[in-house]
């Protein structure tokens, strides 16, 4: 099935996959700035919960998916402590300063960094006990192909942790989204970003990308059990969990 999200580009030319790993190679040098800046950093706060529900699991194996610059991925390797975390994502630019940051931490014996295509991952069925992402998979190109691919890597009884960014449903917070999601963040993005398109593609993709029971729905399709979801700060995020 094909999604709204999946028809959005950052820009004009080429395949989606290709213009989306330009666009994050573009902003990269801002992008930790400019997403804790326009979020009020309460998306530290998003990133925690996801992954304290992992904890009860103890997963030893994570592989985190669309990490862009490892936020994620060094906050999971700090609370969990699993023995070994991958950070894959198509942009070299963002992991690379994912790399740094890992350095600095001194956790580079338990996350390494990986470039994969997240629809065709390279590694083999069954292998890790968790697999993450936090505000990525919006920027498939095939969200069905993407989730299939994350079961398939899942070892049977893994868990799947998703936080994604949502549009509220309930006034007033609703409005208030709209209007902040196309004046404040578009522009403020453009200006730090230099990125002329990259912040209105994002914005789209928000609006554009199925949330709470459709995408339960899409979860169950992919293969997941039980896929549950709870809406965060008045529905701005949204977390799911599920099983393989």
């Amino acid at each position: 099935m094909t999604y709204q999200q999946e028809k959005i580009n950052p820009y004009h030319e080429g395949e989606k996959a290709a213009q989306v790993e330009q666009m994050f190679d573009n902003i990269a040098p801002n992008y930790d700035k400019l997403n804790h800046r326009l979020s009020w950093n309460i998306d530290r706060a998003w990133r925690k919960k996801a992954i304290v529900q992992l904890a009860p699991y103890r997963p030893q194996t994570i592989l985190d998916i669309a990490t862009g610059t490892g936020d994620f991925a060094i906050l999971s390797a700090k609370i969990l402590r699993p023995a070994s975390l991958i950070g894959a994502d198509i942009s070299e630019g963002m992991m690379d300063i994912g790399r740094q940051k890992v350095r600095l931490q001194g956790l580079q014996n338990i996350i390494s960094f990986a470039k994969e295509d997240c629809l065709h991952l390279s590694f083999a069925d069954n292998t890790f006990d968790a697999v993450t992402a936090a505000f990525g998979i919006r920027n498939f190109a095939d969200l069905d192909k993407g989730l299939q691919e994350m079961y398939r890597v899942l070892k049977p009884g893994g868990h799947l942790s998703i936080v994604e960014l949502t549009t509220p449903v309930a006034f007033p917070m609703k409005q208030l989204f709209h209007i902040y999601s196309h004046t404040i963040l578009p522009t403020y993005g453009r200006l730090i970003s230099k990125d002329t398109s990259a912040y209105s593609y994002l914005t789209k993709t928000i609006e554009a990308f199925p949330q709470g029971e459709h995408m339960q729905h899409i979860l169950r399709q992919a293969g997941f059990k039980n896929p549950g979801f709870k809406r965060l700060t008045f529905g701005i995020c949204t977390m799911y969990f599920s099983t393989k």
